[in-house]
């Protein structure tokens, strides 16, 4: 197998998983994806914690882009965020996969005997 084949489908793997879940938080609340209420919130930490977790990459992304927008960074930072989501999205991935060759090991150990 050509070693860059798994990085790039664990990277693949990541950012399916990280737009989907932005997706469908954006479509559920109805306001733009960010590090702001209704998603990120101190009175819910394990929501905030998940929903980072899963969709931060995005919520970074955007958060850099309006801020980039706005003047409030450079391009040297927005390179940095863009690095940063590149690399979060490569390890939901690695850690998406992790999850499920576990599953899959768990439910495949079972025996059932009729």
């Amino acid at each position: 197998m050509d070693p860059m084949l798994l990085p790039l489908y664990a990277f693949a793997v990541g950012l399916t998983a990280c737009g989907l879940a932005g997706s469908a938080m954006e479509l559920v609340s109805g306001r733009r994806l960010a590090f702001a209420e209704p998603y990120v919130s101190p009175a819910h930490i394990v929501r905030s914690l998940a929903a980072t977790a899963c969709a931060g990459p995005f919520m970074l992304t955007n958060d850099a882009l309006a801020a980039r927008r706005e003047g409030r960074i450079g391009t040297i930072a927005l390179l940095s965020c863009g690095c940063t989501a590149v690399a979060w999205a490569l390890a939901l991935g690695i850690v998406l996969i992790a999850i499920a060759s576990w599953a899959t090991g768990l439910l495949g150990s079972t025996e059932f005997s009729a």
